[in-house]
């Protein structure tokens, strides 16, 4: 007799994907919290006014930096590195790939793989009450599952604020119960089908049912978790229910937004794993100077006109990170700040969006216990892999792995503090 890892799941109605058995195993609470947020401007960042044109610690500062010169000891960008297998025709669509490193998104039959945050929630999502939160300004989000299936975004704040800090109803509450108990009763049918098959099995077969069991008790160690915390009252803040921004061009509202329930969330250990899509409109946002659409800026042609716009745009979203950097170096923890204990990253998946470049990507790291301060440059023409720089970061979480993606390593010159 032969048997598939799905062949018992699809009798009972349900589809379970199995992660690797490496999965299983990782950091349960030891040591500081490590949290991660990651920032993809879709549209890029223009690299003349990010990236610095010396390395080192002794790089001249740029527009772009000179916003976050408060903050200089605290950050390190990095230039010249891109995702290998990607295609200059589907520079938008690599926007798949932005936290997977998957080659050839776009492409005819392109199937995505994890994303780094979604790796690292396997291990330490069940650590708070949210396994991760994922989030956008505009359209899908940046996360993806071990499937490849897009976790779905969330585009309204307002909603996410009554999921992270508003009391549930008692019709929620009646309906969490019920998907609760529902769960706990299709793994009871999945491991009596186990039982009940294992015996008629050939060895092979049986060390892949023994593999799927493990899975499936993972799943309701998994589930125990969320009863616990389905049982535990949600956090307070002192903060107002926030006011959904209706302005699909008001790029810089709505990711104020984000950044603020991302704030929220990680005081209140809520969640240590945040995903941001920044927008991107086709019409022009709401900034004095600013009299044209953000994708066109971005696909400027070199016209000094609209360079000169983008850069405002870009000044002002450089701006919002600054201030949620000052927001996460004032909440202290333990002998340290949050902001120490945070990846922040922001990056692109274009490295020009006029040329749709997807080399020399925009790199910009600040927070999480690394020594900062540094420019590190690679060259763009023989680049390292952006998945060695995922590769540290992952790392830095606590994950118990060499590498991530096409990875070949870690990243040479980002060293950890302490």
């Amino acid at each position: 007799m032969t048997i598939t890892r799905r062949h018992f799941l699809r009798a009972a109605g349900v589809a379970l994907a199995l992660p690797p058995l490496e999965a299983l195993a990782g950091p349960k609470g030891a040591g500081p919290r490590r949290r991660m947020v990651c920032l993809c401007a879709p549209l890029g960042l223009h690299p003349a006014h990010l990236l610095p044109q010396q390395a080192g610690r002794d790089y001249a500062i740029t527009p772009y930096l000179e916003v976050l010169k408060d903050f200089r000891k605290d950050f390190t960008v990095v230039s010249g590195l891109a995702h290998t297998g990607m295609s200059p025709g589907f520079a938008h669509q690599a926007s798949a790939s932005f936290l997977t490193g998957a080659p050839g998104a776009g492409r005819p039959g392109f199937r995505n793989t994890i994303s780094i945050d979604q790796l690292a929630a396997e291990q330490i999502g069940d650590q708070t009450r949210f396994r991760s939160l994922v989030l956008s300004g505009e359209g899908g989000g940046l996360s993806w599952t071990r499937t490849g299936a897009q976790v779905p975004a969330e585009n309204l704040p307002s909603k996410v604020f009554a999921r992270l800090f508003l009391a549930d109803s008692a019709e929620e509450i009646r309906e969490r119960a019920r998907q609760l108990s529902d769960g706990r009763s299709v793994l009871d049918d999945v491991s009596a089908q186990a039982k009940a098959l294992h015996a008629g099995l050939g060895h092979d077969d049986r060390e892949k049912l023994d593999e799927y069991v493990t899975s499936v008790r993972e799943l309701e160690r998994r589930l125990a978790k969320d009863e616990l915390w389905f049982r535990k009252p949600k956090p307070r803040v002192d903060a107002a229910p926030p006011r959904d921004v209706t302005n699909g061009a008001d790029l810089l509202g709505r990711t104020r937004l984000l950044l603020d329930l991302t704030v929220l969330a990680l005081q209140t250990d809520s969640t240590r794993l945040v995903t941001i899509m920044t927008g991107g409109s086709t019409f022009a946002p709401p900034i004095p100077g600013v009299t044209l659409g953000h994708h066109d800026l971005s696909h400027h042609g070199k016209d000094p006109a609209k360079l000169d716009q983008l850069k405002i745009v870009e000044i002002e979203l450089m701006k919002l990170l600054r201030d949620f950097l000052a927001r996460l170096q004032a909440i202290p923890e333990e002998g340290a700040s949050v902001l120490d204990r945070t990846l922040v990253y922001l990056g692109s998946n274009l490295g020009d969006g006029s040329s749709h470049s997807i080399k020399n990507l925009p790199v910009l790291l600040a927070g999480g216990g690394f020594k900062h301060g540094q420019h590190l440059a690679f060259d763009p023409q023989t680049p390292p892999p952006l998945c060695n720089f995922y590769t540290s970061l992952l790392q830095r979480l606590g994950l118990p792995l060499d590498k991530f993606g096409t990875a070949t390593g870690t990243l040479t010159g980002l060293e950890m503090a302490g």
